[in-house]
This record gives structure tokens, sequence and C-alpha cells, in this order.
């Protein structure tokens, strides 16, 4: 029922009682200033600025009847609030307890289970009706498609909730051996390949054998071979053994987790000829919690468990992720398919830290000392040689991406939150945590929902699949909807591992980094009293040093310098590289067309990664094992489970605050200046490599990134006004009196769909009559005087409203503008013809409808000054946020990076040799680095110029 429907029908009780005025002032004032505070109201309605209408309304203004009443509009600070209040450790206690004490691999079917109960949990938190048949599409078919695609439509004015299904091509472990071979090339000793589940952890003891240790993607095979000791596998690390005059060809290559993206280690021993290469867990990399310096092992104590094993992906992650058979494309089912360049051909298997010390045995000595005391890798071989099977079920396989929506009233303008859903084995940190934080949050918005709020723009929720074998359900997602992305994304929010340590860190675009801080300082500190979340970067783990503590003097140095490096950056935040859901955002999605206009430029979106990992003081974590398991979250990670509650919140907030705010609250100028340390970082490298080339010149570039500051600050200054402007007019706009100025009218909703229009939504239910009805809003026309022709316009696509049921008293619309009696166009089946653009406001019918109602043109005849002064604002802010939104995708070449052509942001990319580690200046540094190409940088320099140069055009106001 129409709210002006229900509103009569109160009027006409018997018991009705007036509302009160709560103004002294004469009716006349009310008649005069009725239409104003009609159109008012109708645009606050629609755009949902209830915050603004909440904080400036009368204190002391009556409450409408129980019976026509709408839930009072929630302010900003009751929203935050609000939210706030929901997410507790109680709830996230128990939805851990859920989730983490089952494995839930990839493709399994638990993992199947636990995407339907996430899929539930979003209908009824969202309060989605549910289908007869589950929401669960195969990508590609048209019910997937538009479960995304029209979130941006009219038509998405409920929340929903769904499964897209990816086929990915994954693998799991069939059997395996590790040997020491004898003279005669009998096993001489045999590696057990399992972890021992210790009964004092049930649930790891109760899965012990549920997924076997194996790298996911490795290559089935058999290697045999003499075994080198590799250290971290770096490239620098390689580099070392070569100049020393190891020869890999043919041998087995071991080295330990750590400093790189495993796969990375495999793909360097294999561009030198080895064979096969293990990876164990090495207790040197865990600070000062070590069984030497008197812990005891896990579940013991809080050192590491020699048995303990760290599964993985070895796909190389820094070259594309995804699917290796479809990179660029979704893996739909029957998707065509080519042979993987992302991973290895040559087998390998992790192993633990038991297994990898007596193998190291059969090397001796690993390092050499020289005579300036420095160690390097000693490069020799055993005597012995090693034999190694991994033998995998390669297939296409299933994964399942649970997805959910919450529409706003701006639908063209989209904030994705996400997190991905399967783990190794049980995963109480990786991911479960970070489905915890996602559950609390979810839980969060439902509450608002129920109390009558909704976004501003629309939100979309992920639960992504398949992300340990290589970012494969987000990415499949991501080259699925590229364009749809590129257009309406506004920031992607991701969470991993939001709890495994003491430490809170958070990597994101340098846009983010600001509201990234504002809002931690609004979270309360998880575990100390009078202190806030952005303090919880310096905490320490509860193990603390004691004099006769010992730790490894290269990881000590490494880990210094990483949060050294953190400390002195200007904004305590570090960028992203890769190795979680964040990626294909960021990274991948690319422009269209080389020279394409502010509103064309597509692609990368604002992003960020946060969790609380652990620090040299904490319980060691055992990534990817058995042992990371719901026993070690609530005696280890996370007791009472606060850190988990704290990402929670902080996450929430910011996409609340991405979500509602009128200008989208990304810092442009906190990047564009961060492009200065990006460009010192490239002339540091150059001096490092002075005597062996040329310098680039890099005076050009510097220019551009100058450039670049001055348009941003601009920008910011434009902004500041816009929004300022925005609010002013709104104010001076607010309905003092609630009762009569909120009675909808025809008009008021056909000015509805004007306002849609400024925010770039269109109006719903129209359709296309005949070949000449096919004019679209013109919002640009919308602050003319009323009357305007051909000169004036451009004939756009446009259909016209059809009411559903032919009455003109439909909720949805408002009675159209009639054609003057002379025109001769009364044949509606020939539709209106262009030349007649004109239209009289005076000429409105209003007793009058038929089935097909016509509106000459979009353009409303003769706005009042008020309300062309509030369109107007309302599209200048538009403008500034579209803007903002540009300005990372600015970075975006379509040609990517050499090597590595999926990469396409020129700012910052995963470390070509670091996979998890972030390289700023990816291209240009690399040219320098790796290929040692003054030429090659010269070019390199000068597309990030030309890049950086449009950038600066496109965001100047």
């Amino acid at each position: 029922m129409s709210a002006e429907k229900t509103q009569s029908e109160v009027e006409k009780r018997e018991d009705y009682i007036p509302l009160p005025a709560t103004e002294l002032r004469p009716q006349s004032y009310y008649r005069k200033n009725r239409f104003f505070r009609i159109f008012a109201c109708a645009i606050l309605a629609f755009l949902g600025f209830k915050t603004v209408v909440y904080t400036l309304r009368p204190a002391h203004g009556p409450p409408h009847p129980p019976s026509v009443s709408p839930r009072r509009p929630v302010s900003g600070a009751e929203r935050d609030k609000l939210f706030l209040s929901v997410p507790n450790p109680e709830s996230a206690l128990a939805a851990s307890r859920a989730y983490a004490t089952h494995p839930h691999l990839a493709g399994s079917p638990a993992d199947f289970e636990d995407a339907k109960i996430l899929l539930k949990f979003f209908q009824a938190e969202f309060d989605v009706e549910q289908p007869e048949k589950e929401p669960i599409f195969s990508a590609g078919t048209d019910e997937s498609r538009n479960a995304t695609l029209l979130l941006t439509s009219p038509f998405a004015t409920k929340p929903s909730a769904w499964i897209d299904v990816y086929y990915p091509v994954l693998n799991t472990p069939l059997d395996r051996s590790l040997q020491i071979l004898g003279e005669d090339g009998s096993a001489v000793w045999e590696a057990d390949l399992v972890e021992d589940g210790d009964p004092l952890d049930r649930d790891a003891s109760t899965y012990r054998n549920s997924v076997p240790t194996w790298h996911g993607l490795s290559k089935d095979g058999v290697a045999e071979g003499q075994l080198v000791y590799a250290n971290y596998g770096t490239k620098a690390d390689y580099d070392e053994l070569v100049a020393a005059g190891t020869d890999l060809t043919g041998k087995i290559v071991i080295v330990r987790y750590g400093a790189v993206f495993r796969g990375l280690k495999i793909k360097g021993a294999q561009e030198l000829g080895a064979a096969g290469v293990l990876i164990y867990s090495d207790p040197r990399d865990d600070g000062y919690v070590t069984v030497e310096n008197g812990f005891a092992p896990y579940p013991h104590g809080p050192a590491r468990n020699p048995t303990s094993v760290q599964r993985g992906s070895v796909q190389y992650l820094s070259f594309y992720p995804g699917d290796p058979t479809t990179p660029g494309y979704p893996a739909y089912e029957h998707a065509q398919r080519e042979e993987g360049t992302n991973i290895p051909k040559i087998p390998s298997l992790p192993i633990s830290w038991a297994n990898g010390q007596k193998l190291l045995e059969e090397i001796g000595e690993l390092y050499v000392e020289g005579e300036d005391g420095k160690k390097t890798l000693s490069g020799k071989a055993s005597v012995s040689k090693i034999k190694l099977v991994n033998h995998v079920d390669t297939k296409i396989t299933p994964v399942w991406n649970t997805m959910a929506a919450v529409p706003g009233h701006i639908k063209e303008e989209v904030v994705i939150i996400g997190c991905h859903r399967d783990a190794w084995v049980l995963g109480a940190a990786d991911p479960t945590s970070g489905t915890v934080s996602l559950h609390e949050i979810i839980r969060g918005f439902g509450a608002l929902l129920r109390n009558g709020w909704k976004p501003l723009r629309t939100v979309v929720f992920a639960s992504w699949d398949a992300e340990e074998y290589g970012l494969v359900g987000s990415t499949e997602w991501g080259e699925d909807f590229t364009e749809w992305i590129s257009k309406h994304a506004v920031a992607y929010l991701n969470t991993d591992t939001s709890a495994s340590g003491s430490r809170w860190r958070v990597s994101a675009s340098p846009s983010l980094a600001n509201l990234i801080k504002r809002t931690a300082l609004k979270v309360p500190h998880p575990t100390i009293d009078g202190r806030n979340l952005w303090d919880a970067r310096d905490d320490e783990g509860p193990f603390q040093p004691a004099s006769d503590f010992t730790v490894d003097g290269e990881f000590l140095e490494s880990y210094t310098a990483a949060q050294q490096e953190l400390r002195d950056s200007n904004i305590g935040i570090g960028p992203l590289g890769s190795g979680s859901d964040y990626t294909v955002f960021l990274q991948r999605i690319g422009v269209r067309g080389t020279t394409p206009s502010p509103e064309e430029i597509l692609a990368d979106v604002a992003s960020s990664d946060e969790g609380f990992g652990p620090t040299l003081t904490d319980a060691v974590y055992h990534y990817h094992s058995i042992y990371d398991s719901q026993n070690f979250q609530e005696v280890y990670a996370d007791p009472g489970f606060h850190r988990h509650v704290a990402v929670a919140k902080h996450m929430g907030l910011l996409a609340l605050h991405l979500a509602d705010s009128f200008v989208i609250p990304l810092n442009t100028t906190q990047y564009a200046l961060e492009l200065d340390d990006y460009l010192d970082k490239v002339s540091a490298l150059q001096s490092e490599s002075a005597s062996t080339f040329d310098t680039v010149d890099l005076s050009e570039l510097s220019k551009a990134i100058k450039k670049v500051q001055t348009a941003s600050r601009a920008l910011d200054k434009e902004k500041f006004k816009a929004e300022r402007k925005f609010k002013r007019i709104l104010r001076k706009l607010h309905c003092h009196h609630p009762h009569h100025c909120c009675k909808p009218s025809r008009f008021v909703r056909r000015v509805k769909d004007w306002i849609k229009g400024i925010f770039g939504v269109k109006p719903h239910n129209y359709q296309k009559i005949s070949k000449y009805e096919e004019y679209e809003i013109d919002v640009n026309a919308w602050t003319r005087d009323g009357r305007i022709g051909p000169e004036h316009s451009k004939y756009q696509k446009f259909g016209h409203h059809k009411l559903d049921d032919g009455s003109p008293d439909h909720p949805d619309h408002c009675r159209p503008y009639r054609r003057r009696p002379e025109h001769p166009l009364a044949d509606h089946s020939n539709g209106p013809h262009p030349e007649h653009s004109r239209f009289d406001h005076s000429e409105f019918d209003h007793s009058q409808h038929s089935d097909h109602l016509w509106l000459d043109h979009p353009v409303p005849p003769r706005l009042p000054k008020e309300i062309k002064k509030l369109i107007k604002a309302a599209k200048r802010v538009v403008k500034v946020n579209k803007k903002i939104i540009a300005f990372e995708r600015g970075f975006i070449s379509e040609g990517g990076i050499k090597d590595r052509e999926w990469y396409k942001h020129l700012g910052v990319a995963p470390g070509k040799w670091l996979g998890y580690g972030a390289t700023t200046f990816p291209a240009l540094t690399e040219a320098l680095a790796f290929d040692r190409n003054v030429t090659l940088a010269a070019y390199e320099a000068e597309r990030l110029t030309v890049s950086l140069e449009k950038l600066a055009d496109t965001i100047e106001p």
C-alpha cells in the first residue's frame, strides 16, 4: 500500500487528531513553502541522507501517528554506535567453533556445506526471502551473471544472496615419499611426511591424516639427485650459489620457508636446472619462542611442534593468480583451457623441521665464512642421493563463492568486503578468523537494516573459495565481472587471517590510509583499556625474552628492517603486494582504450587487508598445519576472541564510512605524496648500480608526480567546497514541519526518478514502446531553465513509464506531462518525434491518463530556484566522486608489467621474485634491478610519466 493512501485512510478515521503545530507561523508560510519542502523531502528520502536530516530536525517536533510513522532516521553517530554494539566475543567464539573444527579444503564436500551454511546466514541476517530452489548458479549462466550485474540496476531494491560456481583446475595428493638412498640405490631412510596429531589438541589429533602434506598445484613426478641447501630460495640466494660456482642441474634443492612466496622458490630452482625442491619450516624463523630457549613445543607449550608441516600453493603468484588454465578469463565449466604457465614443471614437497633436520645433516656445512666474517652459502651437495616422489590427482574441480548484497540508494557505486573460506586443513586462523570477523560484520549490518538503515552505496559481501590454491575464487569472479567492477567498485576491503598473534597489521592503497587510521582511532584496543586499535600496531607477544635467549641473526635483521621501514613511512601502513583476495581488484582489471575519458578510465580499486599477526615474542603460528586449530586460537592466538571482534569493528566501520559518505573518503593527495617515496627508491637503486650501467633521467617523471600532487590538492579543495555547498543547501531546504511536507505527490515521484539520474541510477519499469521512444534522462539539462530544444540537448536512448496496472496512483510512478494538442503525435504508436521536444507545464493534465504514459522530455519545466541549486550541488558532488574513483585507475596500463602482463598496476605490484611483498613502480624498478637494461628502464620511466600526466589531467577539477 502506498504511503499517501495510508495517510489518507488515517486522516479519515473518526479518532484522528491532527498533529499540533510546533512553530507559530501563519498558514500562508506553509502554503508558500510547501512546494520547496516537498522537493526537499523527496530528494532526501531517495538519496538516503538521513544523517543530515536527523541532525537538522527540530528537537521539539511531534511524533507521527504510530500507524503511519516511518522508523526515525538513523544518524551517522547512531549508526556507528549501533554497529559497534553488535560484534562480540561470545558470538565470534561460537562462529569459530562452528567453522574451524573440521577440515574444509577447497572443492571438498565440507567446503560446499560451509558455503551453503554461509548462504543461509546471509539470508537470515539480511532478511532475504529463500527461493524454492537454492540460488546456486554455475558461473557464466544467466542466473549467475544477473545475480551480480543486476545489483546496479533499478531492480535491486532488496538484499540478495547466492552462490557462484567456478570450475578451475586443481589437484589433490595421491602418494608421496621422500627417501635417502644408499650406494646401491635402496632406501636407507624414509621421511614419515605426516604430522603427529598430539591428542592434547583434539581436533588436530582427529584430522591429522585428513589432508596429506603436499603442495597445491605441484607437479606430478619423481626426482632423484644430490641435495643442495639454498637458504630461503630467494633470487639473491640463487644468485649467490651461481656466483660461487654451484651447479644445480639435476639436484634436489632444499630451502626453508620465509622471505618469498613458496612457488617462487621452486621457480628459481627450476630455472637453474634443479630436478625437485623440498621446503621445510625452520625454528630460526620463530623469533624468541623456540625449544632452544626453553619453551615446550605445541600443544604442550608455545614453541614449534617439530612435526608440523606448512602445506600451500606453489603457483607462481607474482606472474598470475587464479585458475592456471584460464589466465585472464573466467573458469566456466566448459571454458576453453590452455596449459598453465604459472605452475612448476618440477615436483616438490613440504616437510617438517624434524625431517628437514635429518636431510640437512646429509649436506653437512651449509655456510662458509669469508675473510670479512660474512657468512655465505657453501653450495655443497650431499654425498647421498635423495628420491622425491609426488603423485597428484589433477582435475577440473568446482569451487563455490558465497555472495550477498545490500542495495544502496546509489546503485552505481559499490563497496566490496571479502574473506576467503577454504583452508588447507582446519584453518582456525587462516582463514576462519577472517570468516569470523566477516560473520560479525554481517551481523552488524543486519542489525542496522532491521533498524531502518539503508546504505547510500551498494555493499557486496563475498566468501571466496579456493584462495589457498592461488586466489582462485576471487580472481575468477574478477575476471568474470571485469567491466562491472571497473565501472562500479569504489573500494575492496579484505581480511584473511584476522587473528594469529598480538600485533595489528594493515596494508592498503595509500588513498585509504587516512580513513583507516581515523577509523582505528575509534575502535577500542582489544586487550588494553584506554588504548585504541591504532596503538595495537606496536603490540608485542606475551613471551618476552630473557637475557640468555638467542635469536637467528639473519632473521632478526630482516624482521627489524621491515618494521623500521613501516615506522619510517609517512602513513604507517604498508603497500599491498599479493597473497590474498584483494589482488584482482587492485592489480588486474585494466583500462579499455588508449585515451579514455575520466568516465571511461576503468579498473584498479582502492584496497586494504588487515589482521593481527605474530611477533618475535608470540606463540609460534603453525601456518597451514593441522595445528592451525581452534585450540591454538583459544589458548594462544586470541584468548577471549577480542582481536577477532576488533577487526570486525574496524572493517565494518570502514565499509560504513565508504558506503555512506557524500564524498567518497579516499585521500588522493596522500597517495600522490607517497609517489615521492616510490621515486626515491628507484633513485637509490640507480645509485647502487651507477658503476654498472648508465642512469636513467627521471626528471620528467618527477615533474609528472608534482603535477599529480598539484591536481590532487586542487581536487581536495573542490571536494571540500562541493560537500559543504551540498550540505548547506540541504539545511536550507530541510522540512521543519514533517506532517505538512512529507505527503508524497505524483510530481515528487517524478522528481525521485530525476534525482536517481543525478547519481547515475536509471528510473525503473521504463519500457520502450516505439522506435522513437529512446531518449534517456539528460542530467546535464537539469539546471537549465526548463525549456530545451534540439539545439540544447543530445537525444539518447530512453524508455518511458508504463504503469503495471494502468493506474495513475501506482506508488512508483507519476502522471506524465502531456503534449500540446497541436503536436501531430496523438498516435502513440508512432511515439514522440525528436523535433517536438518542447513541452509546457501549463498543459500538464492531472485528470487524465492512458495505458501508455508519455514524457516528452526528461527535463522538468522551470524547476524552482532552490531545487535547481540542490541538483547542481548534487551533480558537483557526483563529478568529484568520479574523479576520486578515477585516481587509482590512473596507474593501470593495458600493456601490463613485462613478463607478467596479467598485472597492470604501474604504481605497485607483488615483487617479481617476492610474491607476497610489494614492489613500488614495479616495471621501472625491475627493469633496473633484474633486467639491468637502461633502455628498457628509460621506456618504463616514460610510460609511467605519460600515465601520471594523464592522471593529473583526469582529476583536475
